[in-house]
């Protein structure tokens, strides 16, 4: 048996990689829907992008003085450390 995929479908990493410019309102009218289309069949996406714009709500008070030196480098060593582990 084969599973056709429709090309149009967003997959979840697909969504992903476009959630900022989804939650910045910066998307195509097209690539949205096809975001919105994702979000009403996944079950776990609905919740990674309420997360995500809950942080990116909270994160947006702070400015780069708020952040120590020691946790700026923590955050930054993290965050290319997990970058390297997805490419």
């Amino acid at each position: 048996m084969t599973v056709r995929v429709d090309p149009h479908e967003l997959t979840c990493q697909e969504l992903v990689e476009l959630v900022t410019d989804y939650l910045e309102g910066a998307l195509p009218p097209a690539e949205r829907a096809r975001f919105e289309a994702h979000l009403d069949d996944c079950d776990d996406c609905p919740v990674y992008v309420d997360e995500l714009g809950t942080t990116i709500s909270l994160v947006g008070r702070l400015n780069e003085a708020d952040v120590s030196p020691n946790a700026r480098a923590t955050l930054l060593r993290e965050f290319r450390a997990w970058h390297r582990s997805r490419s």
